[in-house]
């Protein structure tokens, strides 16, 4: 999969494409099943598959801290990608300048005379270009006057509901972590590089690898039975809590901190993922240290119960 980001650097397509364009936040089976799709029809017509994505999010753009909590960061998406049938991942800047592109500019010099499209797959719902000008509507007409196809990408269903970014936030929110695994087609995780962090979790016997969650806003918190990859080659048992803390500090910035049973090493810089199994309890706030330490040691043993290691 190759990646290309910004529109400057985008190549011309001289024979043409199959193209999506959407945030793909989360990269979920509904996601799933569109560019497996695209890629059949790829296949068929002998053209490279495009996904276009935008960073930021437009919410993000528009609605700063009050836009819904991200899945998944730009690296994230990127690892759920590569499994998929994509050639290549265009990554634009959302700024105001693109918010304000011309919508009949947009399609013309860049869906037709850079990238080519000879098919594209959206939402019905997908606006783009300034004032929201830009719609399926438009995107009908100028397909005929251009001479491509357009697509709706249909509604994915599980048990009856249609797949979504929004669901899975509304699922992770209410800890109900087997229903956003089914329609993520995976566990919920977060990557990110592990940081020195306040050696608190040590000092009281539970040492932690910490990551900055790099969010606005979360999907996900509280404590949770987790697995950590990136380490080893097995996943390692553990249990995590993301939050603000609020015994310790109770600042604004959010913390995935994990600890991992039976491991000592040190694991400084590097890139893991943890993955989120059950949720145990909310985040709550202690009235001394040793309560938190109390607390810590029944989420430990509860954790352990649901985890499979106790069969190990």
């Amino acid at each position: 999969m190759q990646l290309i980001r910004g529109i400057n650097q985008l190549p011309i397509f001289e024979q043409g494409c199959v193209l999506t364009i959407g945030n793909f936040d989360g990269v979920h089976e509904g996601h799933s099943s569109i560019i497996n799709k695209l890629a059949e029809k790829g296949q068929l017509l002998g053209l490279p598959v495009v996904v276009m994505i935008f960073e930021s999010q437009p919410l993000e753009f528009f609605l700063k801290d009050n836009a819904p909590s991200r899945l998944t960061r730009l690296r994230e998406k990127v690892i759920h990608f590569q499994p998929l049938p994509i050639d290549t991942l265009l990554i634009l800047r959302f700024n105001q300048a693109f918010a304000d592109f011309n919508p009949d500019e947009f399609i013309r010099d860049i869906l037709i005379k850079r990238l080519n499209i000879k098919y594209l797959v959206i939402g019905d719902d997908f606006h783009f270009g300034k004032a929201r000008r830009g719609n399926f509507a438009l995107l009908q007409q100028a397909s005929q006057d251009y001479d491509f196809k357009l697509a709706d990408s249909a509604s994915y269903l599980i048990k009856g509901e249609r797949v979504s970014s929004t669901l899975i936030r509304d699922a992770l929110s209410n800890g109900d972590l087997a229903k956003a695994a089914l329609m993520l087609g995976r566990d919920y995780s977060v990557c990110g590089k592990v940081i020195h962090g306040k050696k608190l979790g040590r000092e009281i016997g539970f040492p932690t690898a910490n990551i900055q969650m790099l969010r606005k806003n979360t999907a996900i918190e509280g404590v949770f039975a987790v697995t950590m990859t990136g380490i080893n080659d097995e996943p390692i048992y553990g249990i995590a809590n993301v939050g603000v803390r609020p015994t310790v500090n109770g600042d604004s910035r959010v913390l995935l901190e994990t600890h991992l049973f039976d491991f000592n090493q040190d694991i400084y810089g590097k890139q893991v993922e943890v993955h989120f199994k059950y949720k145990i309890r909310s985040e709550m706030c202690f009235q001394s240290v040793d309560d938190l330490k109390q607390q810590i040691q029944l989420d430990t043993l509860h954790a352990k119960t649901l985890l499979p290691i106790q069969n190990s």
